[in-house]
């Protein structure tokens, strides 16, 4: 027995190794294990076969198939090979997630699966069904629909695989809304919850999800030149991960959520939308910031409250506008500059010359709510800003200039097409709801929203990817008070030096 001290996942384990060993005791137990672990491994191949390319599936037969004769003509190695498949097979036939000899769920946990399941009954079971066994009915057991499941030390739910009937409508989102809510309250409010549809198999998992760190302050990320890190998500939706330094000097490896801009980019504009406080303005210093590393930026403030002033007078920064007269004129450079780039690229490749260094040379132009902008440009009579940014926004990707753009929901109607149809990496911050990220993304979250939504939290999607959970870095005011001192010596410390006296760095 395990000692009386020991954490539940000690004694867990003590208890699965306990009842492996009763279990290879007796031979019927034991051919029991074997059968239950090669079902699983057969099942396991299965869904690889399924899910694998078809370009992928003769190079790694051919390669099994060489092993398998490699093995063969071995001494001693059809012997090998048969005990090491057997203590696969044994390995994979223990009880897991909760199930097995020596590690079922406990009384509180088959309570809660049988609550969840009889919840789910009214939803899910057919009137009228013809089939002797049906997979969820009042009477029935949990066992057969759910096939995987795991809880916390705390004995909260964390994850849990489930089967639903062929007739269940899982291609109708409101069908998938309505289970979801339900797994949801059942599965324990205040968490977020992922949840991932296998229309295939029939099959749906929830997984409980860690709350993204939002500690984490705008620094020198280590990124290529063409690449801007947006924020930080979950690990299981990237596939790398970043070194930064967290609130207290602690370090960690994070996964970046990495915008890519340039010539070869898919989506070299960006567009974010929020509401009120939700962190877009946040999000365009802290690209700013990274731009500067490599690049000259350019910002055009719609909301003139000042946010982007400890800009102005830096190296590279080529001007800071907050008035619509300035912006008009600021964009109608960038207009020429365009015109410029494109010229200079397409006269050297003509001549078979390098391309000069200042067409290479990213440049950044960050409009920071154009709605206000345009209002502001059409009471004046004079033209809107946004019909300026056409010229960006088409034939900018070639000679490395960038747009980002940020709003707030209010406003967002009043974004020309042409914004939103280049736009194509778009991100949403707030407390929204899944019909407005669909609408600005195109394909509502997979992840529920957070029990409370701190600044700069919300969700992205680069293309036609996947929708990410996002947490935009701190990156505040450094001429605001009211931030913390750290965030604002991050942000002055990222800060070139200011402009040598005398030369332009305006439009």
């Amino acid at each position: 027995m395990p000692p009386a001290g020991s954490s539940p996942d000690r004694r867990r384990e003590a208890l699965r190794a306990a009842g492996l060993t009763a279990v290879l005791r007796t031979p019927a137990a034991l051919a029991a294990l074997l059968a239950r672990g090669a079902g699983r491994l057969a099942s396991a191949a299965r869904r690889w076969w399924r899910h694998t390319p078809r370009e992928r599936r003769g190079p790694v037969l051919l390669t099994t198939a060489a092993c398998l004769l490699a093995l063969w003509l071995t001494p001693y190695g059809p012997l090998l090979g048969a005990v090491a498949l057997a203590g696969t097979a044994a390995w994979q036939g223990r009880g897991r997630d909760g199930e097995g000899d020596g590690g079922g769920p406990g009384e509180a946990e088959r309570a809660r699966l049988q609550t969840l399941y009889e919840a789910l009954v009214p939803h899910l079971a057919l009137a009228g069904d013809p089939h002797p066994r049906p997979l969820y009915s009042h009477d029935g057991d949990w066992r057969r629909a759910f096939t995987g499941f795991a809880f916390t030390e705390e004995g909260r739910l964390a994850r849990l695989r489930l089967r639903y009937p062929p007739h269940f409508g899982d291609g109708e989102p409101e069908c998938r809304a309505r289970l979801e809510r339900l797994l949801r309250a059942r599965a324990g409010r205040g968490r977020e919850y992922r949840f991932h549809w296998d229309e295939e198999a029939g099959e749906l998992e929830l997984t409980a999800l860690a709350p993204l760190p939002s500690g984490i302050r705008v620094q020198r990320f280590v990124t290529a030149p063409s690449e801007t890190v947006l924020g930080f998500t979950d690990l299981h939706a990237v596939r790398r991960t970043v070194p930064v330094v967290a609130e207290g000097g602690e370090r960690r490896d994070l996964p970046p959520v990495v915008w890519r801009t340039g010539p070869r980019s898919t989506e070299p504009h960006l567009l974010a939308l929020g509401q009120a406080g939700s962190g877009t303005t946040t999000l365009l210093r802290s690209v700013a910031l990274q731009a500067l590393r490599n690049g000259e930026v350019l910002v055009v403030d719609g909301g003139g409250g000042g946010e982007y002033a400890f800009l102005a007078g830096r190296g590279r920064v080529v001007a800071v506008e907050a008035t619509a007269a300035g912006a008009l004129s600021s964009l109608e450079w960038v207009v020429r500059e365009t015109e410029r780039r494109l010229l200079a690229a397409n006269r050297s490749r003509q001549t078979g010359r390098d391309v000069p260094e200042d067409v290479c040379r990213p440049l950044w132009v960050l409009v920071d709510r154009p709605s206000v902008l345009s209002h502001l440009a059409r009471s004046e009579g004079q033209r809107d800003p946004q019909d300026l940014l056409q010229v960006p926004l088409r034939y900018g990707r070639a000679v490395r200039i960038s747009v980002a753009l940020a709003d707030q929901f209010e406003g967002a109607a009043a974004l020309t097409e042409t914004v939103r149809a280049y736009t194509r990496a778009r991100v949403v911050l707030g407390d929204v709801t899944p019909g407005q990220v669909r609408a600005v993304l195109g394909e509502a979250p997979s992840t529920t929203a957070p029990p409370e939504v701190p600044p700069g939290r919300g969700y992205v999607r680069l293309g036609s990817g996947p929708v990410l959970r996002l947490q935009v870095p701190a990156a505040p005011d450094p001429y605001d008070a009211e931030a913390s001192e750290s965030q604002r010596l991050a942000v002055m410390e990222l800060l070139p030096e200011p402009a040598a006296a005398g030369r332009r760095a305006g439009p």
